[in-house]
């Protein structure tokens, strides 16, 4: 699962890939914003942490489950 966090005020978002299903991610980041949650933490397909601060998301955008295709497309 592709998923990308535009942060407010910053030219570069947060890009990485999970393993977790677009609902849990979506849950993840609506109770963390409901309950004001100073922080809220991703973690990878590899195992790698992203502690976010809540206030700054500034959007979440939640990719496909399709694995990217190799080669060439006839």
């Amino acid at each position: 699962m592709d998923i990308r966090i535009g942060i407010l005020n910053s030219p570069r978002e947060v890009a990485f890939e999970s393993t977790q299903s677009a609902d849990e991610v979506e849950t993840l980041v609506s109770a963390a914003i409901e309950k004001g949650a100073p922080l809220v933490t991703f973690t990878d397909d590899k195992g790698k942490r992203y502690i976010v601060p809540t206030a700054a998301i500034g959007y979440v955008e939640i990719g496909s489950d399709q694995t990217r295709r190799v080669g060439f497309v006839g």
